[in-house]
């Protein structure tokens, strides 16, 4: 199973790259079986641009996480602290194999109501999204 993640276009790039290693959240997914998430890159890009798998999600203090996670977080201390503020409890999933897509996908073509997801979304039949990578 797949969810959709809606992610600011300078992480998604990051996480495209390689250079961001881990994607945070404040609540996370609770279906053990998703194994994969979607990435829809935020305005102005608004479109579905790629996915990575991934194999754990890290769910642990936000000290405990930043210190974890800080060399390939692809995002300030500033920032991290600022997101998780006042929470007890951040969420880290482990970014593992990224695949960019040939021509991003407009929202449509997965959420037909087309609006962006706040947190996440399962996404049930991802057969849009099939051919649409890059070889």
């Amino acid at each position: 199973m797949k969810v959709l993640l809606s992610i600011k276009p300078e992480y998604a790039e990051k996480i495209l790259q390689g250079e961001k290693k881990y994607e945070f959240r404040k609540a996370i997914f609770k279906n053990p079986n998703v194994k994969t998430v979607v990435i829809y890159a935020t305005m102005p890009v608004g479109k579905v641009v790629g996915e990575f798998d991934f194999d754990e999600v890290l769910s642990d203090s936000p000290s405990a996480i930043w210190s974890e996670t800080r060399n390939f977080s692809g995002i300030t201390k500033r920032f991290f602290n600022s997101y998780f503020s006042g929470r007890k409890t951040a969420h880290a999933i482990k970014v593992r194999e990224v695949r960019r897509y040939e021509t991003p996908l407009p929202l449509k073509n997965l959420v037909p109501s087309g609006s962006a997801p706040q947190s996440y979304r399962y996404l049930d039949d991802p057969s849009p999204l099939q051919g649409a990578f890059v070889l």
